[in-house]
């Protein structure tokens, strides 16, 4: 590995580990803030979607921290221990943007269905990109190179479309919670800072995909001297 292909992966791996960390420490702060209403996460949650006509929708209770998601197969979000019967500031937020992804859904809103329709392909170039590219440095093919790059880029693509499904979803839930008085105003700006610092996890993914992709050009370069 060069220098710089070492610095590339160095400064993924800062970017990749700060944006953990600033999702933990906003979201561990404005857990310890109660809610003047008294609202539970799942509660909120379901309170959004009943206002969006969304009562088909379930909500379940899963184990765990930061594990929550909406599953569009299923049609049910999912909140983590942290968030479920929590009425943290913190919680409501988390559980707020959960339901926006829920609302995407309903309304067809195009980015959410974009990325539906590349899944696939960003699962075959994360399973096979690293072999591809080991493949092509021991056997001295670059065109096995190629086809790693072509397939990575799948994978920015990904990366780079998923960034306004999810500040779309935080600026739906941010929205909601306003209009509904789920939140008081001053407990709104600890909401947003905990769903920036979430949205920016993927910020952090998106720079990390394509730090990989240069150090991967930079591969090919070097085979080809």
């Amino acid at each position: 590995m060069s220098d710089i292909s070492l610095i590339l992966f160095l400064i993924a791996m800062a970017v990749s580990i700060g944006a953990q960390i600033g999702v933990k420490i906003a979201f561990s702060k404005y857990s310890d803030v109660e809610t003047s209403r008294g609202i539970t996460g799942s509660e909120a949650a379901r309170m959004i979607l009943d206002r969006n006509g969304l009562t088909d929708v379930k909500i379940e209770h899963i184990s765990g921290s930061l594990r929550d998601h909406y599953d569009p197969r299923a049609n049910v979000i999912r909140l983590s221990d942290t968030v479920y019967n929590r009425d943290s500031v913190a919680a409501v937020g988390v559980a707020a943007h959960e339901a926006g992804h829920a609302v995407q859904y309903s309304v067809n809103y195009s980015p959410i269905k974009l990325r539906n329709v590349i899944i696939p392909m960003t699962q075959i170039g994360s399973q096979f990109t690293t072999p591809l590219v080991l493949l092509g440095v021991l056997l001295g093919a670059t065109p096995l190179i190629d086809i790693a790059i072509l397939l990575f880029c799948g994978v920015v693509f990904f990366q780079a479309v998923t960034l306004p499904v999810e500040f779309n979803a935080s600026r739906r839930a941010l929205a909601t919670l306003r209009e509904s008085n789920i939140l008081e105003e001053d407990e709104l700006g600890g909401a947003k800072s905990v769903l920036t610092a979430a949205a920016l996890t993927y910020v952090a993914a998106l720079v990390s995909a394509l730090l990989s992709l240069l150090r991967m050009f930079m591969l090919r370069g070097s085979r080809r001297r």
